[in-house]
């Protein structure tokens, strides 16, 4: 993949968006004719099957912006009927492990350009072809001149221009999901525009590699010799703006791990949802991309976590808002929950919804800590709860249609939902709310990784909304 040939411009990478919805459309048309003369009955799989090879296909070449949105909806899903869910979640799904990768002289040459020398030179050894690709750039794994086992990320040529490009032409975005959602029969209402804003904000974090090595290497500093969390150490004299250089990791990718057994998906899924929530409560951290193809999983139930390109930093306030809230909604304390919001600024005093329903709309954000305790994560019960979370029509609509979410709680909020259908897809069960308490009230540990976790933070680390180590 060299730098022509990566699309750039509005026309030109907006237009086969264009064509691919006209190209489905007219294949599930030509597919009804011909059905009819034979006599056959409908058959809408088929045609959901086609527009979604047709889909991943064009998104596997694009790379850059494109890409990493087709991934978001792999794992998020469309919340759709699940006879179509399925269909374009599998095929959309390859583009988390199986980009299309760039030819190895265009990754060699790239190398070169980012550390003064071909990798032959710079590294002992260098494997050609790469051993994972994803949206902006692609992994090889090499051995360092002093014997040390390295991931050596590298960005395709040309694709931060083009992202930049992408990022500046807000109806590229948009175009994306509204297409892609229209290809699905049965889908939702959806509002694209902020959809496509989002997805802008936390691409534009991710195409400098130097930014992710400093994100990687704070999360790396915390957790090292962590009982069941992992983050590859970053080699920084072999990291640039386009090269990065961390540890070397192997383990069991997403989709194979949702072949294991159901104890150690538990146990994996305890280990996301403490690492995800637990970093924010106790660093005021956020590792702001729980997209499957980040993790690796291990057989001794420990977790290793990559790609730290988007990371959000909290405020010390922003995480008292968080444990106020989740507290105020465990005791059912509505009016308390209100006040919370409008100290927050989210509401105004003068226009407020029924408290009720605020209470109802943060029981259901908080569902896997509200309801009976363990609690299991579906595939359906998940997507159904987020679709009526944030329906403006439907059972919160009229706090919603006051609330206003602040860039905070919008990434907060995007997030939780690509963790829960992470979870999901594990079928993770666990004693959530006893987790939650563990952070939000200092209480005893609830599971047997909690007990692990409390002797390594110590009873000397302070949460984060109390001023734990270097709160703001």
């Amino acid at each position: 993949m060299t730098e022509r040939g990566i699309r750039g411009g509005r026309v030109a990478r907006t237009a086969p968006l264009v064509g691919l919805a006209g190209r489905t459309a007219g294949e599930a048309v030509v597919a009804s004719l011909r059905r009819r003369m034979r006599g056959d009955g409908p058959d809408p799989d088929a045609a959901a099957r086609r527009a979604a090879e047709l889909w991943v296909e064009r998104l596997g070449h694009s790379k850059g912006v494109l890409m990493k949105a087709g991934q978001m909806m792999s794992f998020v899903g469309f919340s759709v009927d699940g006879q179509y869910e399925s269909v374009f979640q599998q095929a959309l799904a390859r583009l988390q492990d199986d980009a299309p990768p760039m030819p190895p002289e265009t990754a060699a040459a790239q190398v070169e350009a980012e550390l003064g020398a071909p990798p032959g030179e710079v590294f002992a050894e260098f494997e050609a072809e790469p051993v994972a690709a994803a949206s902006i750039g692609q992994v090889h794994r090499a051995v360092t001149r002093d014997g040390r086992r390295v991931a050596v990320k590298v960005q395709y040529p040309g694709v931060d221009g083009a992202i930049r490009a992408d990022l500046a032409n807000a109806e590229l975005l948009a175009t994306f999901f509204q297409i892609g959602h229209g290809l699905v029969p049965g889908a939702p209402r959806l509002d694209v525009r902020s959809i496509a804003g989002e997805v802008s904000e936390r691409i534009g974090d991710e195409i400098d590699y130097l930014t992710e090595a400093r994100h990687q290497q704070e999360f790396a500093d915390h957790y090292r010799g962590h009982p069941f969390v992992r983050v590859p150490e970053v080699v920084h004299e072999l990291t640039t703006r386009r090269v990065l250089t961390m540890d070397f990791v192997e383990g069991i990718r997403h989709r194979d791990a949702l072949e294991a057994g159901q104890d150690l998906k538990d146990r994996w899924g305890e280990v996301l949802y403490r690492f995800y929530l637990g970093s924010i409560r106790r660093l005021g951290l956020f590792h702001a991309d729980p997209h499957p193809g980040n993790y690796l999983f291990h057989e001794d139930g420990t977790v290793t976590f990559l790609d730290f390109g988007c990371v959000k930093h909290f405020s010390s306030g922003m995480v008292r808002y968080m444990r106020d809230s989740a507290e105020a909604t465990a005791a059912g304390d509505a009016e308390r929950l209100l006040r919370i919001q409008y100290a927050r600024g989210g509401l105004d005093p003068a226009d407020p919804p029924p408290a009720d329903q605020v209470l109802a709309w943060w029981r259901a954000a908080f569902r896997s800590c509200t309801g009976p305790q363990p609690y299991t994560f579906s595939p359906a019960a998940e997507a159904e709860n987020a679709r009526e979370q944030f329906a403006v029509l439907g059972p919160h609509g009229a706090f919603l249609r006051r609330w206003k979410m602040d860039p905070d709680m919008t990434t907060l909020s995007r997030i939780q939902l690509g963790m829960s259908a992470v979870l999901s897809q594990l079928r993770a069960t666990g004693e959530w709310e006893g987790i939650r308490r563990e952070w939000d009230r200092n209480g005893p540990p609830a599971t047997e990784l909690g007990e692990l976790e409390r002797a390594f933070w110590g009873e000397n680390v302070a949460l984060w909304a109390e001023g734990g180590l270097h709160a703001r």
